[in-house]
C-alpha cells in the first residue's frame, strides 16, 4: 500500500513539474516570433519566386512556355520537399532542428543565387530589363543557377509544414482555449505569409524588373539570415514536442497485418479489439484515438487470435490506435486530392498572370510597373479578406449555425474552390479583352494591365477560405504522430498542382499547335488563345468541386482520446479502488 502512495505522489510531482513547463514555455509571445520568422522567410522566398518567370525569359533567353513548365516545375519540387522536412520533423530530428536545418539550407541557396547572378548571369550589368539583353550565359552559370534555386526550393519547403506545426505546438493542448488560439495561429501563420510577400511583390519586383537581380537576390538574402537569427532567440523558450518514430513501419504494419488476418471474422464489439491498457498510446508522444467504424477490414489488425497470444508479433497484431492512425491517412487522401486543382489555379499567378501581364499596356505615366507586381492585389486581397472572415463571417456564421469556428474547414475549402473558379473566368475575360486591343505588329495590348486586378483579387480571397482552411484541418486530423505530415499535405497539393499546370500546358501546346496553329500560349501571345486554357481550368475546377462535395459529406472527423475521457476513467478507478487507502476521506 506505501508503494502505491509513493507511486501516485511520485506521478504527481512529475505531473506538477510538466504542466510548470509547459506554463513557462510557449504561448504567443514565442508563436509570435515564429510568425515574424515566417514572414521574413517567405520576403526571402518570394524575392526569387515572384519574377523568376521573367528571369528565364530574360536572362536566360526561354520561350513564354518553357519558362512556365520550368517556373511550375520548380514551384512543385518547391512543395514536394515539404513532405521530406516532415517526416525529418515528425520521425527523428523534431520541429525545432528541422526548421533550423532547412533554414541555413535557404541561406546557403540565396548566397549562391547572389553570386551567381552578379558572376555569371547578368552581363552586362542592368539587363534583363525588357529592353537590355543579356549575353548568352555559360554552361557553368546556368548549372550553378538551377543549383542555387533548387538548394532555396529544397530550404524553404522543408520549412514551411515545420515552421506552422511548431507554431501550433506553442499550445498546451491541455489549455481549453488551445484549440481556438491554434485557430487563430493558423489565420494570422498565413497572414505573416503575405505581408513578407508583400514587400518582395512591390519593392524587390520593381528593381528585379529594372535590371538590379542582384541586388534583389541580396535582400532576399539578408532577409532569410535575419528571420534565422530571430528563430535562434527563442531557442530556450519554445516549447517542445518530441518526434514519434517513423510513421512508415507503423501504417506498413496495419497494411499487413490486415492481410495476414484476411479470413479472421471481426469480432462483434470494437472493445475486444487490441489497445494498451492506461491513458497513453504504444506511439511514443501520441495520445490514444478512439475506434472509428471507417474501413472496418483494418480492424483485422488490431483484432487477437490465438496465435497472437502466444507473441505479440507488431506485423500481426496492431493496437487500435495505429489502425486508426493509417485510417486518418486514408480518409484524409481524398479531400486532399481535390485541392490539386486549386493549386493549378493558384499556380498561374507566378507563371501565366506574369507573362500575361508583360504584354498589356503598364505604364502610369513615366513610370512602368513591373507585371509581377500586380500580385500585391493577390496580397492585399488576403490581408483584407481575412480581417473580414474573422471580424465579420465567423461571428456571423456563428450565430446562424452555432458552430464555434463559424464554418468548418471542410466547408471553406470548398468556397475557396468555388471562388477559384470565377477567378480563371475572370482571367478569361480579361485574355479576350487585351487580344480586342492588339495593335498588328506591336507586342503589347493597349488594354491597361489594371484589367488583372479582379482575378487577382479573387485568388486572394480565394486562398484565405482554401489554405488556411487546409493547414487547419490537415493539421487537426492528423494523428500526434504525423502532425507535421498534415500540414505538409497542405504544400504537397501546391506541389502537384504546380506539375499538374506544367502538364496541362504541355498537352495543350501538343494538341492545339499543330500545322499552322501556333497553339493556345504560343511564344507571342498576341496570337495565341490563352483565355481558353483558363476557361479549361475553369471547367476542370467545377468537376473537381462536385467531386469534392461527395468527399466532405462521406468523410469523418478523428476521435482523440481527450481530457473528458480522462477525467470519466478516473473517475471509475476511483469508485473501483475506493476503500483501498484508509486515508482518504
Amino acid at each position: 500500500m506505501a508503494a502505491r502512495e509513493t507511486e501516485i505522489i511520485s506521478s504527481r510531482q512529475v505531473e506538477a513539474v510538466n504542466k510548470n513547463e509547459r506554463k513557462n514555455s510557449g504561448g504567443w509571445n514565442y508563436a509570435s516570433l515564429l510568425l515574424v520568422n515566417q514572414g521574413l522567410a517567405t520576403l526571402a522566398f518570394f524575392g526569387v519566386s515572384v519574377n523568376l518567370v521573367l528571369f528565364l525569359t530574360r536572362v536566360l533567353d526561354q520561350d513564354n512556355a518553357d519558362a512556365a513548365n520550368n517556373v511550375s516545375k520548380w514551384t512543385g519540387t518547391v512543395y514536394l520537399c515539404s513532405l521530406i522536412g516532415a517526416f525529418l520533423s515528425d520521425s527523428y530530428w523534431g520541429r525545432y532542428l528541422t526548421c533550423a536545418v532547412f533554414q541555413l539550407i535557404l541561406v546557403l541557396g540565396l548566397g549562391l543565387l547572389s553570386f551567381v547572378s552578379w558572376l555569371f548571369l547578368i552581363n552586362p550589368a542592368g539587363c534583363g530589363d525588357g529592353t537590355k539583353l543579356c549575353m548568352r550565359s555559360t554552361p557553368i552559370g546556368v548549372g550553378i543557377f538551377y543549383l542555387s534555386i533548387y538548394l532555396i526550393a529544397f530550404g524553404y519547403g522543408g520549412h514551411q509544414p515545420t515552421i506552422a506545426t511548431f507554431g501550433a505546438d506553442q499550445f498546451d493542448d491541455s489549455n481549453p482555449r488551445a484549440a481556438y488560439s491554434k485557430a487563430t495561429f493558423f489565420c494570422y501563420f498565413y497572414f505573416a505569409l503575405n505581408v513578407g510577400s508583400l514587400f518582395s511583390n512591390t519593392i524587390l519586383v520593381y528593381y528585379e524588373d529594372s535590371g538590379e537581380w542582384t541586388l534583389g537576390f541580396l535582400v532576399s538574402l539578408g532577409s532569410a539570415i535575419l528571420a534565422l537569427l530571430l528563430y535562434l532567440l527563442g531557442t530556450s523558450r519554445y516549447r517542445y514536442v518530441k518526434p514519434c518514430g517513423n510513421p512508415l513501419p507503423r501504417v506498413g504494419q496495419v497494411f499487413v497485418a490486415a492481410y495476414r488476418k484476411w479470413e479472421v471474422v471481426l469480432p462483434a464489439s470494437a472493445d475486444d479489439l487490441y489497445e494498451v491498457e492506461g491513458t497513453e498510446s504504444a506511439i511514443k508522444g501520441s495520445r490514444k484515438i478512439l475506434h472509428s467504424d471507417d474501413f472496418k477490414f483494418l480492424d483485422r489488425a488490431a483484432t487477437i487470435t490465438q496465435d497472437d497470444m502466444c507473441a505479440k508479433d507488431p506485423w500481426r497484431l496492431c493496437t487500435v490506435t495505429q489502425v486508426e492512425e493509417a485510417k486518418c491517412v486514408l480518409k484524409m487522401l481524398p479531400i486532399w486530392l481535390c485541392t490539386i486543382i486549386y493549386s493549378v489555379i493558384f499556380t498561374q499567378m507566378a507563371s501565366l498572370f506574369v507573362e500575361q501581364g508583360d504584354v498589356m499596356a503598364s505604364k502610369l505615366g513615366d513610370f512602368l510597373l513591373p507585371a509581377a507586381s500586380m500580385s500585391a492585389f493577390d496580397i492585399c486581397s488576403v490581408l483584407i479578406t481575412t480581417g473580414i472572415y474573422r471580424q465579420v463571417l465567423v461571428p456571423l456564421a456563428r450565430r446562424l449555425n452555432g458552430n464555434p469556428k463559424g464554418l468548418s474547414e471542410l466547408q471553406r475549402m470548398g468556397i475557396g474552390l468555388v471562388i477559384g473558379m470565377l477567378a480563371m473566368l475572370a482571367a478569361g475575360v480579361t485574355e479576350i479583352q487585351r487580344l480586342k486591343y492588339v495593335t498588328p505588329g506591336e507586342k503589347k495590348s493597349s488594354l491597361s494591365i489594371f484589367w488583372q486586378v479582379p482575378q487577382y483579387v479573387l485568388i486572394g480571397a480565394s486562398e484565405v477560405f482554401m489554405y488556411v482552411g487546409q493547414l487547419e484541418f490537415f493539421n487537426g486530423q492528423a494523428p500526434d504522430g504525423i502532425k507535421s505530415f498534415g500540414s505538409s499535405l497542405c504544400m504537397a497539393s501546391i506541389s502537384l498542382g504546380n506539375y499538374v499546370s506544367s502538364l496541362l500546358v504541355s498537352m495543350v501546346m501538343g494538341i492545339t499547335a499543330r500545322g499552322d496553329s501556333p497553339g493556345w500560349i504560343p511564344a507571342d501571345l498576341n496570337q495565341g488563345h490563352m483565355d481558353r486554357f483558363y476557361f479549361l481550368i475553369a471547367g476542370l475546377t467545377a468537376l473537381d468541386f462536385i467531386i469534392y462535395v461527395f468527399c466532405a459529406k462521406w468523410y469523418t472527423c478523428i476521435n482523440l482520446y481527450t481530457n473528458e475521457n480522462e477525467i470519466q476513467l478516473e473517475e471509475q478507478q476511483k469508485d473501483t479502488c475506493k476503500g483501498l487507502n484508509p486515508c482518504e476521506p
